[in-house]
């Protein structure tokens, strides 16, 4: 009876077979804490849900302050993000995810918020010094610029006004106003119209069909404006502390909103709605922190709206399934608060930006269709 070979070596290498019709080479990933090939210990292959080169990438040195806003383009194949170094960074979505554009000092102070465009190459930011810009991505020049509010501007939104096809946006400020905009390359510099709630406003967000504009405020409430009215019908209650960020689901039935309790709340805006209050979800788990920063939220759009992900000060995106209210994920990976997130329009892809002027792509399992 022969007997039994030595063992391998300290500090051999351990594989896991692949069978028969296993994924592709690049689906294998080494998990070891050292960095020499060598002295890794296991290799297992990881089933991969998106295009991206790798499950987490991470796309920095763009940025020497800290992220404010980040989001896809309508395609997904585009990335932007402000920052309150006065910049905006433009970044592919897959590889080699590059960093395209630099806009830099565009604005005289922080840009907290940014859209892309609905109908053209075109941007929308705003910033703390009361402007708006309108940047024309193809050549990377200003093409508008609005003296839009008398206060620091904190949040707009775009939308298609019905089949006239003219982009309107509208930004809310902390001079109590909100104000809606002729979008494109070529506008008038007075406003559409201005709605005044009489304390600062923190975030807005149009409805689906351009009708209403949601505007949360310091007040605790959310505003709802009938635009063709120019009145306020009804406020959505429930916060107990201010609304950060608005984020409207992908069937336009549902109105996302965390907020500086560290609670955020999911708001049925259908017509007629089952509960009294039109509070849908109340969701726990991302700490606001005490820096009383604007944390956006956001939507998954791949699977319509299942789920949603808020950033918070403990450095991790939570992600809750919307129907149960459960937490799904806590994705870490950042080193400061996590301020801005968003999801990509056709993979189950999410994007994150924070306070360590980093941005981070990461891949998520697919939900499950019920």
């Amino acid at each position: 009876m022969s007997k039994r070979g030595a063992s391998p070596p300290p500090g051999g290498v351990l594989i896991k077979r692949a069978r028969s019709g296993s994924p592709a080479p690049n689906t294998q990933i080494a998990i070891s804490s050292s960095n020499d090939e060598r002295q890794q210990a296991l290799i297992r292959t990881v089933k991969r849900t998106s295009s991206l080169e790798a499950p987490i990438i991470s796309l920095s040195g763009a940025h020497g302050g800290e992220i404010l806003s980040c989001r896809f383009d309508p395609s997904g194949q585009n990335i932007a993000a402000c920052s309150s170094d006065r910049g905006v960074s433009l970044w592919r979505t897959y590889s080699p995810n590059t960093n395209y554009g630099l806009l830099s000092s565009i604005h005289k102070a922080p840009i907290l918020d940014l859209q892309w465009s609905l109908a053209s190459q075109l941007m929308y930011t705003v910033s703390a010094d009361h402007t708006m810009n309108v940047m024309d991505l193809t050549t990377g020049q200003r093409v508008r610029k609005l003296q839009a509010h008398r206060g620091i501007i904190n949040s707009l939104d775009r939308t298609l006004a019905g089949g006239a096809g003219v982009e309107l946006v509208v930004t809310g400020s902390d001079d109590g106003t909100v104000r809606v905009w002729e979008g494109g390359d070529e506008g008038p510099k007075q406003p559409v119209s201005v709605f005044e709630l009489g304390c600062p406003v923190t975030s807005v967000c149009w409805s689906a069909d351009g009708a209403s504009i949601y505007a949360g405020a310091l007040d605790n409430e959310i505003h709802v404006i009938d635009f063709r009215k120019n009145e306020e019908v009804y406020s959505l209650m429930g916060h107990t502390d201010t609304p950060t960020s608005l984020s409207l689901s992908p069937n336009g039935h549902y109105l996302l909103s965390p907020s500086l309790s560290s609670q955020t709340l999911i708001h049925d805006i259908r017509p007629f709605s089952p509960s009294p209050n039109r509070i849908h979800r109340v969701l726990m788990g991302a700490p606001a922190g005490f820096e009383h920063t604007l944390l956006r939220g956001a939507w998954s759009r791949d699977d319509d709206g299942r789920r949603v992900g808020v950033g918070g000060a403990d450095r991790t995106v939570c992600i809750w399934e919307v129907e149960s209210g459960k937490v799904l994920y806590k994705l870490p990976g950042h080193k400061g608060t996590v301020t801005a997130v968003d999801f990509h329009p056709k993979e189950p892809i999410i994007l994150t930006g924070s306070k360590d002027a980093t941005l981070l792509l990461g891949e998520i399992e697919p939900a499950i269709a019920v």
